[in-house]
């Protein structure tokens, strides 16, 4: 009875583990998709629109994050 009491406590925390670091993991996916974001901003075309222009950049880390971003986007 004792080695089943056992099992069981040792299953329970295995579970809140598991669920704490997906927590963790998505948390820390969003906040680096957040940090990203501002990367992707047109900065020249004013506050008005800054939001949703684009700039056109050619560095490779740049199109990453972007591409990266982009997919994240259509998955939520």
């Amino acid at each position: 009875m004792e080695t089943m009491i056992t099992f069981a406590g040792v299953t329970i925390t295995t579970l809140v583990a598991l669920f704490a670091a997906l927590a963790l993991q998505t948390l820390f996916l969003k906040a680096t998709f957040a940090l990203m974001r501002p990367l992707t901003v047109n900065r020249n075309s004013g506050p008005s629109d800054a939001s949703k222009t684009m700039r056109n950049s050619r560095g490779a880390v740049e199109q990453g994050a972007r591409l990266v971003a982009h997919a994240y986007g259509k998955t939520r």
